[in-house]
């Protein structure tokens, strides 16, 4: 299939629309997928700002995408975050912005919000989406505020989603940060955590078992391990994506710091708001509907 550049922040290319209309039943089919509170999008910019899981995060990242289009149509764009790495290569770089992503940068952000483009961010990246199974339903954005200050600039709500469900399609058994070094191409990669897996520690128990020489095997382990095809999804486990209450800038942020000491005490609590909030939506059980907006709040609205 091939991949048409598309025309800015949010856009998508029509390859992608097409490939959307048969995802759309798939992630149905093998996730379970759902996802809740679409009425709650405010119109115009804003931050959508969620949890992150599972490697990387193909599950969650592929039923949003597709149900997104699906239910909301690429008449209301709305922009993803990706490595600024994706961005260096010019295929790999052409195929992000058919799917209407921008670099996780600031000017990144700058370039989809100034075109009133809503923007898609998960401030764990990947010190969330590598934590162990046990910590499946844990929010936990590492102390990163760069969205915060992306939303502080730009005086625009946060609306927090929480994702439940995603962590346990590629079952996660430890977050190293020594092993993109020991493994080397994670840290060739710019990366700074790297995971052993269920679906990794398996393939490495077969390829160590396998009747070749003992060099051979060590290295097929260490490039099975290195690569990113053990944090694909395998396992078919339901994938609730529920959207909240937006956050207005004023409430976040109030009026701007007069110092430094005056801006990290508001932004820490900006974090731990925005951390509670969508740890509050990762918390509702899958089988519960879509949350009751208030009375003459933004969720009234039917999505356009």
């Amino acid at each position: 299939m091939s991949v048409e550049a598309a025309t800015g922040p949010g856009r998508v290319s029509p390859s992608v629309l097409r490939g959307a209309r048969w995802l759309a039943p798939l992630v149905r089919a093998i996730f379970r997928a759902r996802l809740l509170g679409l009425p709650r999008l405010p119109e115009g910019p804003f931050l959508l700002v969620a949890n992150h899981s599972a490697g990387i995060g193909l599950a969650e990242l592929a039923s949003f995408a597709a149900l997104y289009l699906e239910q909301v149509g690429p008449a209301r764009p709305l922009a993803g975050f990706a490595h600024p790495i994706d961005f260096r290569f010019a295929p790999v770089a052409r195929l992000f912005r058919s799917l209407g992503a921008v670099p996780a940068t600031y000017e990144g952000a700058e370039e989809a919000l100034l075109a009133g483009v809503p923007l898609l961010v998960f401030p764990g990246g990947d010190h969330e989406t590598m934590r162990p199974l046990w910590q499946a339903h844990r929010v936990d954005f590492g102390g990163r505020q760069g969205f915060l200050r992306i939303a502080r600039r730009h005086r625009v709500p946060i609306v927090p989603m929480g994702i439940r469900g995603s962590h346990f399609t590629a079952p996660v058994l430890l977050r190293s940060r020594l092993l993109p070094w020991l493994l080397v191409l994670p840290r060739l990669a710019g990366l700074k955590r790297w995971p052993i897996t269920l679906l990794g520690l398996l393939g490495a128990a077969a390829l160590a078992l396998a009747p070749w020489s003992l060099p051979v095997r060590a290295a097929a382990v260490a490039a099975w391990l290195a690569s990113p095809l053990p944090m694909l999804p395998w396992i078919p486990w339901r994938i609730t994506m529920r959207i909240g209450a937006p956050i207005p800038p004023a409430e976040l942020f109030g009026e701007a710091a007069a110092n430094a000491g005056a801006e990290a005490t508001v932004l820490d609590g900006a974090l731990a708001r925005v951390e509670a909030a969508v740890q509050a939506l990762v918390a509702v059980p899958h089988a519960a509907g879509a949350p009751s907006p208030p009375p003459g709040s933004s969720g009234d609205r039917p999505n356009a």
